[in-house]
């Protein structure tokens, strides 16, 4: 490396929104710079190190192999600067910082919102930046080390990674009581694509996941209308619009109403584990290692009932 090399915390952070963005123009915006000013950086950064760290390409960029090294070690940089911020300001009583946590549609929806309410009050200085991915992208991300933490379900690979128990997911079939499922108590994801479906918008991670499952059968879902909430697919549900796959927990809310059955899924991939992630959890930040303290601590939670015959 030349000895005349100098990046700046402001630059790497540039250059990894630029990477995460795939734009130099958003990485800008991000990064509170203007355009010309984050375009001079980025070139000092080539010029620096004499190889170009994006390739620029008419829809955006993208990383060079450099670049993608560059991006990793920027990452590991950062990190360590935030765990010595979180460590100086625990010493001073209170802590600071961001922790971005990806998650699946099914953690977000009903287990998340309390567990991360309770957190943020009880550490006003921790702000989480929170979005929705299927299982198998947060795996790759989390690798890539693009966020701190996901929350994935165990049917995903993450032997590469840290886990630790988040909350038991169990998915299932809601059916319209007005549909003639006779006394049937459960059924196969396979049987069940026989039907019209409700389901979530298409870049919800349920429904990638779902898709996935119907492709590795053959078989694809005829999804008559998509929907932005599980309470609004029950609604619809109940309508007699078509069937759906919520997790039961969103499912009790509404079986008691008398207007949907709950079936139970047959397949293995329905009842699942969702598990707190990450690459490795001694070197997260101390925002972060809070945040997972809080998320994996043991909770009551209620039973699922049974589907009622």
């Amino acid at each position: 490396m030349p000895a005349t090399l100098r990046f700046d915390l402001i630059d790497l952070r540039l250059f990894l929104h630029v990477i995460d963005t795939g734009s130099i123009t958003a990485g800008s915006k991000l990064s509170h710079l203007a355009l010309a000013s984050a375009s001079a950086r980025i070139r000092g950064m080539e010029d620096g190190l004499g190889v170009p760290l994006l390739e620029r390409l008419r829809a955006g960029v993208k990383p060079t192999k450099a670049g993608l090294a560059v991006a990793h070690h920027a990452r590991l940089v950062l990190q360590q600067i935030d765990r010595m911020h979180g460590e100086i300001d625990d010493y001073a009583g209170g802590l600071a910082g961001k922790v971005r946590l990806l998650s699946n549609t099914a953690a977000i929806t009903d287990y998340l919102p309390q567990a991360l309410a309770a957190f943020l009050n009880a550490h006003p200085g921790i702000d989480v930046e929170l979005e929705e991915r299927p299982s198998h992208l947060i795996v790759s991300q989390l690798l890539a080390q693009v966020a701190d933490l996901g929350i994935v379900a165990d049917s995903a690979d993450v032997s590469s990674l840290e886990s630790k128990p988040f909350r038991r997911d169990q998915l299932a079939l809601i059916v319209p009581r007005s549909m003639s499922f006779g006394r049937q108590r459960q059924m196969a994801f396979a049987q069940a694509l026989a039907h019209d479906f409700v389901g979530l918008d298409e870049d919800s991670a349920l429904h990638q996941h779902l898709a996935l499952q119907a492709e590795r059968l053959g078989l694809r879902m005829r999804t008559r209308i998509r929907l932005r909430s599980f309470d609004a697919v029950c609604r619809m549900v109940e309508a007699g619009v078509g069937v759906a796959v919520v997790p039961a927990v969103a499912a009790e809310r509404h079986a008691g109403a008398g207007k949907l059955r709950m079936l139970t899924l047959t397949d293995a991939w329905a009842d699942r584990q969702l598990l707190v992630c990450a690459r490795r959890f001694d070197q997260l930040s101390v925002p972060a290692l809070k945040l997972v303290e809080a998320l994996c601590a043991p909770i009551a939670e209620p039973a699922i009932k049974k589907p009622k015959r």
